[in-house]
């Protein structure tokens, strides 16, 4: 299931306001912009602790690719991973509740931020390793491979992460043994602090991952319909036996890296450039002028998630910590026990 799976569901918002398949990705993309905002402000608070690393700005890349997803399909994503995980069905009320480190989070409470995980739905993390991602990923695909399954499994990480050795012993082999496996490098120019053209000789990422001999197309990020239909063209040809395939998103996070960064390293007219190019901002102009979505649809669609969101906080207020006595508990392997 994923999260364009909500729009079947009854609900108080009038429908007739999502006529499309369009429309269901700026849902998508609101949804995950909505929940993350309110994290900024619960972090500021002190109610999250630890690290966050939000993706504002960065929600065509979610929305777009896992609208191509199908439930047999597995997700591998990186620490900035809210987004894939809610677009993923994953369900706020657990991911808002490991945010806050209880006991009903996705995780028990003891990932966090960085750590979502869901084997229900095949979304494996939330990985605080840059590049720690991909050998899983491999491991997932070749798995389905030797059982004949015809699945993707789809791995997000970032351009600091193509720098690593994963990624390049990765590609070699996916594209060796032609395994399904989607890599999405989300390129948002900067790896933490880094520039690209400061860590990588050649900053065209596809143009180089073109060399282990698979597809790789350079997409626009910001722009959720071209990020779809990149996505459906990949998934396509992957679940059809021809092997990998490489898309590099170049997008933009309009925030800081995490919340501890003073980001010092970028201009800030830069920042007000690419958030003028604001994903949602695009559709939400597209839809409109297409007659496909008013000002009364548009409100309808914010009330409902900020309802959501709202509903996540107070049932991760209320939510348990875990006890004392389990601490030491999953050290070791057990049976799986509710």
């Amino acid at each position: 299931m994923t999260s364009l799976d909500k729009l079947d569901q009854p609900g108080t918002l009038d429908r007739q306001v999502l006529p499309d398949r369009r429309t269901a990705l700026l849902w998508d993309m609101l949804r995950v912009r909505l929940f993350e905002e309110r994290c900024v402000e619960l972090y500021s608070a002190t109610k999250i602790r630890g690290f966050l690393h939000v993706a504002i700005g960065e929600e065509a890349v979610t929305a777009g690719v896992m609208a191509n997803l199908r439930a047999e399909d597995a997700v591998v994503s990186t620490y900035r991973e809210h987004g894939h995980a809610l677009s993923r069905g994953v369900p706020m009320d657990a991911v808002m509740a490991e945010m806050y480190g209880k006991a009903t989070g996705c995780s028990r409470g003891r990932g966090g931020s960085m750590h979502l995980f869901d084997t229900s739905r095949r979304f494996y993390g939330g990985n605080a390793i840059v590049g720690g991602g991909l050998p899983v990923a491999i491991g997932l695909a070749l798995a389905d491979a030797l059982r004949g399954r015809r699945t993707v499994t789809a791995c997000f990480f970032g351009d600091g992460a193509y720098a690593e050795g994963e990624f390049h012993e990765c590609a070699n082999l996916a594209a060796l043994w032609q395994l399904p496996v989607l890599f999405v490098c989300e390129n948002n120019l900067y790896a933490m602090g880094t520039a690209l053209g400061r860590h990588q000789a050649e900053t065209d990422l596809a143009l180089r991952a073109s060399s282990y001999g698979m597809p790789a197309w350079a997409v626009d990020g910001m722009d959720v319909e071209e990020v779809e239909e990149a996505a459906r063209h990949a998934t396509d040809q992957i679940r059809d036996g021809h092997g990998p395939v490489f898309l590099e998103l170049r997008t933009y996070r309009f925030r800081a890296h995490s919340m501890y960064d003073p980001e010092r390293y970028r201009d800030k007219a830069e920042v007000a450039a690419w958030r003028e190019r604001d994903p949602i901002d695009l559709e939400v102009r597209r839809l409109r002028e297409e007659g496909l979505l008013d000002e009364t649809g548009l409100a309808a669609m914010r009330e409902e998630i900020q309802v959501e969101v709202g509903q996540a906080c107070t049932a991760a207020e209320a939510a348990p910590l875990e006890p004392v006595e389990d601490l030491t508990r999953f050290v070791y392997s057990e049976e799986v026990r509710p």
